[in-house]
């Protein structure tokens, strides 16, 4: 017994040294785990602190560049980052002539190095008479606004039979107007550009489904429907339109409701220009 007892001795040695190899490598491989945790953090935390700096770093505040002249501006945009372009030009009593009016973005913003910033420069008070084109061919209408230092600013075309084609039919600011903001003259010209025409078909005793289909084939859609007690014509049959056959629209615009039509209402029988309306 006392044999056995003493050769059980170097197993149980062994396996103590095992239990505590074990454990010391378990203790190792918790310190490198740390240890990597660690250094994530700390890249983590790098690598938010180079973005933060990266993208605010370069940021600055407008500055104000109101009443300054052009050059002034740009030297104070300059000396910043940032960059400064005129853009518009108003009339203004309040600001002398040759400086800066207005500017976009705001005084105060914060913005990118690089930014431009756009201004708007006093004209002083107007001085300039607005004079009166209507009447005038377009080409007599540009060169009396050029002659009066003006420029020509939107402009827009419309057919009318009171006017011949090329001729100025209206301006804004009207003549002789007095406190307009900038320098520009609108014109409205008479075209003579023929607007597409269509013809009216007859739909007087037609089924309403029928109508509708023939409507949609031809690219208009059905306007209201106002439905009325059937008397005379079965089957939801017009007895009346919207406008009498043979009537010329343009553009297919909506034809007013003149009478009603009998019969179920379509909850499909509505939609959006181009319509007519039965």
């Amino acid at each position: 017994m006392k044999f056995s007892a003493f050769s059980k001795l170097p197993l149980l040695r062994g396996a103590h040294q095992r239990n505590a190899n074990y454990n010391l490598a378990m203790r190792n491989l918790l310190r490198l785990a740390w240890m990597a945790l660690l250094l994530l953090i700390v890249a983590l935390a790098s690598t938010l602190i180079t973005m933060r700096l990266a993208i605010h770093g370069g940021e600055v505040r407008v500055p104000d560049l109101r009443g300054k002249s052009p050059a002034e501006a740009r030297q104070v945009a300059e000396a910043i980052g940032i960059s400064s372009q005129v853009e518009r030009q108003f009339y203004s009593s309040s600001i002398t002539e040759g400086r800066v009016l207005s500017q976009v973005p705001e005084p105060g913003t914060t913005v990118r190095r690089g930014w431009l910033i756009r201004l708007a420069v006093s004209l002083g008070p107007q001085r300039v008479t607005i004079p009166q084109v209507v009447g005038e061919s377009e080409r007599a209408a540009v060169i009396t606004i050029e002659q009066r230092g003006l420029q020509r600013g939107a402009g827009a075309r419309f057919r009318s039979p009171d006017a011949p084609a090329g001729y100025v039919m209206g301006q804004d600011p009207p003549h002789d107007a007095t406190k307009i903001s900038a320098p520009k003259l609108n014109l409205l010209v008479a075209d003579d550009e023929l607007l597409e025409q269509y013809m009216t078909p007859s739909f007087v005793g037609q089924p309403l489904g029928t109508v509708t289909n023939t409507l949609r084939d031809a690219g208009f859609s059905v306007g209201k429907v106002t439905v009325a007690q059937a008397q005379q014509f079965p089957g939801g049959a017009l007895p009346v339109i919207g406008a009498p056959p043979s009537t010329s629209t343009s553009d297919r615009e909506a034809v007013p409701s003149a009478g009603a039509v009998q019969g179920p209402s379509n909850p499909n029988a509505s939609g959006s220009s181009p319509s007519t309306a039965v």
